[in-house]
């Protein structure tokens, strides 16, 4: 899963109003077009966004395609959002700053104050 795409396709205030439509029902795009007051043209553009971050499937149905969310995408994701969440923060150490966290900010007389860094004077 490419998770900068997912997410950059999730970002979009319309492309995320769509998810949640399609979560509760599977729709058209005539009848996205309808529920969110875009021409079908713009919803167009967005499914084909969705589609290739996998995150709607489509499914034809007679003339018109219905399109219903990739709920095994939506896991991943949750699942690759909760390891982020679960990462722990380390301490910077004397030694591990003088090796590679702040020599040039030093040398440039620039940062003072380094978060959790315990191996300057803030």
């Amino acid at each position: 899963m490419e998770i900068t795409k997912v997410l950059k396709a999730m970002a979009d205030e319309t492309r995320f109003k769509i998810l949640k439509l399609l979560l509760h029902h599977n729709y058209c795009v005539r009848a996205l077009s309808k529920k969110l007051g875009i021409t079908e043209s713009a919803i167009s553009q967005h499914i084909k966004v969705l589609k290739e971050a996998n995150l709607i499937v489509g499914a034809r149905k007679g003339y018109y395609m219905h399109y219903d969310v990739n709920r095994d995408m939506l896991q991943k994701l949750a699942i690759e959002i909760k390891e982020l969440a679960a990462i722990k923060r380390q301490v910077c150490h004397a030694a591990q700053a003088k090796s590679f966290c702040h020599n040039q900010d030093r040398e440039k007389g620039g940062v003072r104050e380094h978060g959790n860094c315990k191996s300057h004077k803030s």
